[in-house]
């Protein structure tokens, strides 16, 4: 996949909260959750990068009800495998440490 590069902390942690669609507020609060603190999204922040994202087609915007304000978002096809990309990445990195602490330890 050509278009996987590293992803930030914050834009990781969005792909992970929409594993089930969510509107900005909850994924404000589940990004929140999931960083144990770390990351605090303004809404500006999210969304856009929740427009970003639409426009790379990793998420879409469900349809608004009538009379709510509320914008849920959902991953794609195309988000779910670069958020599983991702986390690939990130196993070998951990993979690539432990190797490398393991045999500094080991001398």
């Amino acid at each position: 996949m050509a278009e996987q590069t590293a992803l930030t902390e914050s834009t990781f942690y969005i792909l992970l909260a929409l594993y089930k669609p969510m509107h900005g507020y909850g994924i404000m609060q589940q990004v929140l959750e999931l960083s144990k603190g770390r990351i605090r999204m303004a809404p500006g922040t999210l969304y856009g990068a929740l427009n970003t994202m639409c426009e790379k087609g990793w998420i879409i915007q469900l349809p608004v009800e009538d009379g709510s304000r509320k914008k849920d978002y959902k991953l794609t096809e195309k988000g779910k495998q670069i958020l599983l990309g991702e986390i690939g990445r990130l196993k070998e990195l951990v993979k690539n440490a432990d190797l490398v602490i393991g045999e500094i330890n080991n001398d």
